[in-house]
Parts: C-alpha cells; structure tokens; sequence
C-alpha cells in the first residue's frame, strides 16, 4: 500500500502505529485482537474488529506503558495512544485536583496541538474493606487519531505515532511527574 493512501482496514492502521511507536524506542510486548458480530440496540447489524496493543521501553519503568487502542466498525477506523502511568498510592496524591492541574499543563505543553487530548486519573481499591488512602492510581494521557491522520495514509500516522511517543517521554521527565514517579518507585 502506497504511504500516502488512505488506511481504510485494522491491519494496516496497526502497523503504522506499530512502526511510529518503535521508531522511538517503544516495543511491542502485547497484542490482542477481537472481533465482535452480534450487537443489540443502536448498534444492531453493525460488526467491530478491535485490537489492543501493549508497549514498553528500555529504561522505562516497567509501570509505565503505551497502550494503544484501534477499532475498525462499519462505521470506519478510529483509535488512540495511552502513556499509562501506574502512581502511588492515593495517600500520596495530595490533592487531586492540582495534580490534574499541574499533570494537564504538561500535557498540553508536551503533546501535539490540535487533537484530542484528554488525561484521566483512575484510583483503584484493591479491596472493598481496604482503607482508600492505600487506592492505586494510575495517570492515562492519551491522543486520539484524527480521521485526517488515518485518510492522509501510513507515512502521516506512523509521523503521528512516533511525535506522541516523543512527546510521551517528554511528559514522563517533567518535574510535576518526577514526584510522583519517585513516590511510586519508594
């Protein structure tokens, strides 16, 4: 398939994703793919071919990862990319709306402009009779492919993918995240 034609299927999506993310150093470690036939309500008649794929670096903590989320559906291609960071407890993350805050600053400092681009913060308790200040957290900023990307073909992809795993590493040694890191690695 020329570079510059349209990706239009899941394989192809996958693997300019693949080859943008490994240009930077990432590597694949895991890779799931599903597909989905029966579907009620809105979604009636429709089928989904989805893929999950998992990467980690050389001389990144083994609780950092890239993952990566791509669904072909009848109604055409869509996908993301993930830096998922696994934090410190929640007792560590002393207010959590600053933490948004600070974290969504270096975000937006570091990740391309002009795509969507939302953060999350997950906390997790690990058992219901557990105390909430011992909850997980974890970060997830993550950069929606834009249908532009996927009709300008594999060559604007692949750029795309490997920019975010730059930009990616930009955020993982931002001093807002150092603490938190530093925290997790105690």
């Amino acid at each position: 398939m020329p570079a510059s034609e349209p990706l239009l299927t899941l394989e192809p999506l996958l693997e300019a994703v693949r080859e943008g993310l490994e240009a930077d150093g990432w590597a694949l470690s895991g890779l799931q793919k599903t597909t989905s036939y029966e579907f009620e309500g809105r979604w009636a008649g429709d089928s989904s071919r989805s893929a999950y794929l998992f990467f980690h670096a050389e001389g990144v903590p083994e609780w950092v990862s890239i993952d990566v989320f791509l669904d072909e559906t009848t109604r055409g291609l869509k996908g993301n990319l993930a830096l998922v960071v696994d934090g410190p407890e929640l007792a560590k993350v002393r207010d959590p709306e600053q933490t948004l805050s600070h974290l969504a600053a270096v975000a937006q400092e570091a990740l391309p402009s002009g795509y969507r681009t939302p953060l999350t913060l997950r906390y997790r308790l690990p058992r219901l009779t557990g105390d909430p200040a011992d909850s997980d957290t974890e970060f997830r900023f993550k950069l929606y492919l834009p249908p532009s990307a996927l009709q300008a073909g594999h060559s604007a992809v692949v750029a795309l993918a490997e920019s975010t795993a730059g930009a990616f590493r930009g955020i993982l040694g931002s001093e807002e995240l150092a603490p938190l890191l530093a925290a997790e690695e105690a």
